[in-house]
């Protein structure tokens, strides 16, 4: 018991804003709480084998993230392929739906980032420790050279024939083009983020836990929709950089700032306006 009480004081959930849900919400004190803020740096979260799952679960979700999405647009990539015929729509849902998934088979363990850019605007909301973004980063970036590689792996030719998923910005757009439509895309995922488990919902409505993978991999469909024709949609710098990597190509690079600085803008717009201006209304529970 004392290694389980342990786990839950430091764990990942330790400066979460959930609430009771179902009949525990209903049988408990609704009013809303104000959480206390996470710490710059935690260094008892170090000795913790919660902070550590917590890792290895991002990376595993950015792994099977870059892995179904990478193989989904080889495959419309491939005039050969039947998945060819699903188009733009069919690597969008392929983004959206494999966020809807990972972040409700997450979300418990590390809080289902999936996503530097989420950890970022998360850490600026004091959701968790500089520590834990940190580490978040580094292991969805592996993820997601791991998973970008095992896909060039199954079509070495077909990978490095059609860019091997990589980000750039298109034909007919500019620079600023495509870092815009970076920053924007990334503030209506973080906003999505933010607005789905935000403590004072949950309070008031418990079910809105249970649903909020699926808002979320709706806002991730929704952007690639919106911008696919113009960068590719990276709005996650992790899953630009593990397609940069393993194709390799100065064609590849040229443009991978954009997916960098767009996303990163992008999530501290988002932070900033939940902090100043949704997190400002007044809570009023239902009865």
């Amino acid at each position: 018991m004392e290694g389980k009480e342990e786990d839950v004081r430091l764990g990942a959930n330790r400066f979460s804003e959930r609430q009771p849900i179902g009949t525990a919400a209903q049988s408990q004190d609704k009013d809303y709480k104000e959480p206390p803020p996470a710490p710059l740096f935690e260094p008892g979260e170090l000795k913790s084998w919660s902070f550590y799952r917590a890792g290895i679960a991002e990376f595993m979700a950015t792994f099977l993230f870059l892995y179904i999405t990478l193989l989904t647009v080889m495959g419309v990539k491939n005039s050969n392929s039947q998945c060819s015929t699903v188009g733009i729509q069919g690597i969008a849902w392929a983004f959206g739906g494999m966020i809807f998934a990972l972040v409700y088979c997450t979300a418990g363990i590390s809080g289902g980032h999936i996503n530097p850019a989420v950890t970022f605007g998360l850490f600026l909301a004091r959701k968790l420790s500089l520590t834990r973004a940190v580490f978040y980063m580094v292991m969805q970036c592996l993820g997601a050279i791991c998973g970008a590689g095992v896909v060039k792996g199954f079509k070495k030719g077909l990978y490095d024939s059609q860019g091997g998923g990589a980000n750039v910005v298109n034909p007919g757009y500019t620079k600023g083009d495509g870092l815009g439509a970076e920053i924007v895309g990334t503030f209506v995922l973080v906003y999505t983020v933010f607005s789905a488990t935000d403590a004072k919902r949950n309070a008031r409505d418990s079910h809105v836990p249970l649903l909020a993978p699926l808002p979320i991999g709706f806002a991730v469909f929704l952007v690639h929709l919106a911008t696919i024709p113009i960068t590719g949609t990276g709005i996650n710098p992790a899953r630009s950089l593990g397609a940069a990597i393993i194709y390799n190509k100065h064609h590849a690079w040229s443009d991978h700032w954009i997916f960098w600085v767009g996303p990163f803008i992008g999530a501290a717009l988002a932070a900033t306006y939940h902090q100043i201006v949704i997190r400002a209304i007044p809570f009023k529970s239902r009865p």
